[in-house]
């Protein structure tokens, strides 16, 4: 098997200073990446600041022999984000690979939760994942080359109780990927998301102690690595905890087509077994594929001929 390396290749990890960055961080630099090295120096929910942590993973490569430098952009701020984007460029003359990773916790019921913590953490998780995408996005089009992970979570794919706007932000992540894979591929520019399971700061409170040391950073970046090298795929989801990796996949079912005088909402109910039975579901590539198999499943009930150009 030949060796994962990032020779001649820069990256930039948001919310490198600890944790799942700091290990992503450390990761690429000793395959060979350069690195950027963002973080804000905030609190779990995102109060205060300073650049302390980003400054000593820097050293840390450093010591090691790596290429590093520090950065503190705020990644809810478009023009900080910016501003980063820039001084890659002029330190180390293009970047390559983007990781998504800074984020917040403001964790409440729903009841509970105020419309301004539910904003601040769309703002850092989903703008700023935004932010620092689009930032680059024009630059790895230009240069045809270009590994981008946006981390989602269990939270986000599957719910979990008290974290409406963390499980909102990542869910948006989904999307997003979906979009920047249709219109980055072609050009070299691959999307993935990554959802870890991992014991850090964030998390750490909300899982049992005995398990703790089962899922360490460093048992997920191996996983992020794999997704923003050059033999990366494209539109995946990697689950990854504990040294273990799975894909997560979104299927439609076959479902029903309903005639013009079946369609009422008691003809819906009176087939949803028919409707959830996941017996020939499959994926859909894009947003007209589901467009194309209703309008196919349709016509065919009605006894409707379709051209090819209407299909």
């Amino acid at each position: 098997m030949t060796d994962i390396r990032f020779d001649g290749r820069v990256a930039i990890v948001t919310g490198a200073g600890a944790g799942l960055g700091r290990s992503h961080a450390l990761g690429l630099a000793s395959r060979g990446a350069k690195v950027v090295v963002n973080d804000l120096g905030a609190a779990r929910d995102g109060s205060g600041g300073g650049s302390e942590a980003a400054q000593a993973v820097v050293k840390e490569i450093r010591d090691a022999g790596g290429h590093a430098i520090a950065n503190g952009a705020n990644v809810a701020d478009a023009a900080q984000v910016q501003a980063m984007v820039d001084e890659a460029i002029a330190e180390f003359g293009h970047v390559d690979i983007l990781v998504n990773n800074a984020g917040i916790l403001r964790d409440k019921t729903f009841a509970k939760m105020s419309l301004e913590d539910f904003q601040v953490v769309m703002d850092v998780h989903l703008t700023g994942t935004v932010n620092c995408t689009h930032a680059l996005w024009r630059h790895m089009i230009e240069r045809e080359y270009g590994r981008i992970v946006f981390t989602t979570s269990a939270s986000g794919l599957y719910g979990n109780f008290g974290q409406a706007n963390y499980g909102a932000a990542k869910s948006a992540m989904l999307g997003l990927m979906n979009v920047l894979h249709q219109e980055g591929f072609r050009k070299g520019v691959h999307t993935n998301l990554l959802a870890p399971t991992a014991a850090t700061r964030m998390t750490e409170e909300l899982l049992p102690p005995a398990v703790l040391p089962l899922l360490k950073p460093e048992t997920i970046t191996p996983g992020l690595l794999a997704l923003v090298h050059e033999s990366a795929p494209s539109k995946m989801i990697l689950g990854a905890g504990g040294g273990c990796f799975a894909e997560t996949k979104v299927y439609e079912t076959q479902g029903v087509a309903l005639g013009d005088d079946d369609l009422t909402p008691e003809a819906v109910v009176a087939n949803m077994a028919r409707i959830r039975d996941p017996e020939g579901q499959a994926e859909m590539p894009g947003a007209f594929d589901q467009t194309n198999k209703y309008i196919q499943m349709a016509a065919k009930l009605r006894g409707i001929s379709l051209d090819q150009k209407d299909q």
